[in-house]
């Protein structure tokens, strides 16, 4: 089934289909999803504290002059390509966030009026009057094609008000927005192009939304979401176009090792690693496990003078203490029991190039203190030999430890960390940076999909939903792990839903679990009344699960999502201020 909905059409549009009567598609959104006047009621003002929030996001009011004066003094400074790519990106990051919004305040909500939800969001926020001509979907292929007027762009009124009528779209930010939210809902990238602007000399503007593989060639438009020129979305391309694995046709490089997002933390480590990649200087990753810190030093390699020269890397927790020494220095002949032959260290195998140590911090004292003595003189000495060996190695570290702690505590020298810390770029974990959540989606389903030689088509609503909101304790490489696995388990010209991803019933029960728009408690599984899935989820007191206790949670949490705004809280749980004070009061006696 392809749900598709037309409205009236224009005299410009090249194409023909059902047309849908006057008015239809509001009595569709009213009847099937959020109208625009639940949407107007997720808008909240509070101007003794001064903040604005749209259901529980905070949201600013400004003067559109403003924003133009910004816009213009962007593109005078930075140029007119790097402006773009800023202001696409900035709207990529707002239609994630709607997208979001829409998907947990009405997730039963069908995926039509959940689509059409955008484009009534967008209008609310003064951005925009969107008319639908027509689009469609299907669910079963990932595919999504549509097509729409946009009336009085804000974007327009300044960028014209600067630099007149021109021969480029301006509608940027407004673009980037239209492809963050549709490929949030679809978990497939979906581009959006201005194919008419007012900017241009047009009376409204018109826009195209494909998905890649309806699109082909995206390159252009993919660009812009591009902080730096070493960030990739190439693996948006079609499967059909792309070479199936096979003995003698392996994937390209880097396949799955490209750098992809869009995030402001991920795009700060991009910009990082551009700065520092020209220069000598000693590079200091640090984050969690699986942010992607080898990732992070390959491309660093890449990217600087020394990338024809060896990459060579260690896991230094990876290799016995009896042996590091002689991994990373070289061995004699001789030097001891079983060194039959001289052996180079990865120092000498790295000469020239760059030599990346991942978890550092696991050096014994005697390795960080020969390691130091190369990072001063630029010298090793093998094991068992008398000479010194002059290399030159652009050394880059990595670790998941707190070093500074680590030197207090006295488990690493302080003079090897302030040798290593000359540039530091820490690496933010999957769950600081939602918003690349669905293009690293994208990606890895691409790459999996050719690795594999299958066509999975997507992810159902639901998958989505539970992958943005998972916690990610792995990141990025347990997200890679979970769509493997679901392209895996699912079938072919399909989508993949939640049984495929997740085999933890503790962690997909957490996920599913939810309270409904009428305040029963409501799980996507739909097995039982609410009092047994009260009984299955509730937190457990000494009788069995506790009704207190769930109110105290829910209490707490809404606080915490606010950062404490009382009144915010409150509206997230349905209360008024006063009785919400009046429960945290009771909470805080009972404790």
């Amino acid at each position: 089934m392809r749900p598709s909905f037309d409205a009236p059409k224009p005299d410009s549009a090249r194409r023909s289909r059902r047309e849908m009567p006057p008015g239809d598609s509001d009595n569709l959104s009213h009847a099937s999803g959020p109208s625009v006047q639940d949407l107007s009621e997720c808008l909240f003002f509070s101007p003794t504290d001064g903040r604005i929030w749209l259901d529980g996001q905070r949201m600013v009011l400004m003067h559109n002059t403003s924003l133009g004066s910004l816009r213009h003094e962007l593109i005078e400074r930075l140029g007119l390509e790097r402006a773009r790519g800023l202001l696409t990106r900035a709207g990529y990051s707002s239609g994630v966030r709607d997208a979001q919004l829409v998907r947990e305040r009405w997730p039963d909500a069908d995926p039509e009026a959940i689509f059409y939800a955008g484009t009534q969001l967008h209008s609310l926020e003064g951005v925009v009057q969107v008319e639908t001509v027509h689009f469609e979907f299907d669910p079963r292929k990932g595919t999504y094609d549509g097509e729409f007027l946009w009336h009085h762009s804000s974007e327009d009124d300044e960028h014209i008000a600067a630099y007149g009528i021109g021969t480029e779209p301006a509608c940027w930010m407004q673009l980037g927005y239209a492809m963050g939210y549709v490929t949030t809902l679809l978990g497939r990238l979906t581009v959006f192009r201005e194919v008419e602007c007012r900017s241009m000399g047009h009376p409204t503007c018109r826009v195209l939304g494909k998905t890649v593989e309806l699109w082909g060639d995206v390159e252009e438009d993919l660009r812009y979401l591009n902080a730096e020129d070493f960030v990739s979305h190439s693996s948006a391309v079609p499967l059909a176009q792309a070479p199936l694995p096979s003995v003698n046709n392996a994937l390209p490089p880097l396949g799955e090792r490209q750098l992809v997002g869009v995030s402001s933390s991920f795009i700060a480590a991009c910009h990082m690693l551009r700065r520092v990649a020209t220069t000598r200087a000693t590079v200091l990753f640090t984050g969690e496990s699986g942010v992607g810190k080898e990732l992070f030093a390959r491309m660093l390699h890449e990217i600087s003078p020394r990338k024809e020269q060896p990459f060579v890397a260690i896991n230094c927790a990876a290799i016995p203490d009896s042996l590091i020494e002689s991994e990373l220095f070289g061995v004699e002949r001789g030097a001891f029991t079983g060194a039959s032959h001289s052996r180079p260290g990865r120092f000498e195998r790295a000469d020239g190039g760059t030599l990346f140590l991942d978890e550092i911090a696991t050096l014994s004292p005697t390795s960080q203190g020969k390691l130091l003595r190369v990072l001063q003189e630029g010298v090793v000495e093998r094991i068992g030999g008398t000479r010194e060996i002059k290399v030159d190695v652009r050394v880059v570290a990595a670790t998941n430890v707190e070093l500074r702690e680590a030197v207090r505590n006295g488990e690493f020298r302080e003079d090897l960390f302030f040798r290593l810390n000359v540039f530091p770029i820490p690496l933010p974990p999957l769950r600081e940076r939602r918003d690349d959540i669905p293009l690293l989606l994208s990606h890895f389903l691409q790459h999996y999909n050719q690795l594999h030689g299958r066509n999975i088509t997507g992810f159902t609503l639901k998958a989505m939903r539970a992958l943005l909101n998972y916690r990610y304790p792995g990141n990025v490489r347990e997200l890679q792990n979970l769509v493997e696995r679901g392209v895996i388990a699912a079938e072919d010209n399909l989508p993949i839903d939640l049984p495929h991803l997740f085999r933890d019933e503790e962690t997909t029960r957490d996920l599913l679990f939810t309270i409904s728009s009428d305040g029963e408690l409501a799980s996507d599984e739909g097995d039982g009344s609410a009092l047994e899935q009260f009984q299955r989820y509730a937190p457990v007191g000494e009788k069995g699960p506790s009704l207190d206790k769930l109110e105290a949670k829910l209490v707490r949490e809404a606080v915490a999502q606010v950062d404490g705004n009382l009144s915010a809280a409150a509206r997230l749980l349905g209360l008024t201020r006063s009785r919400l004070a009046y429960r945290m009061k009771k909470l805080g006696e009972e404790s």
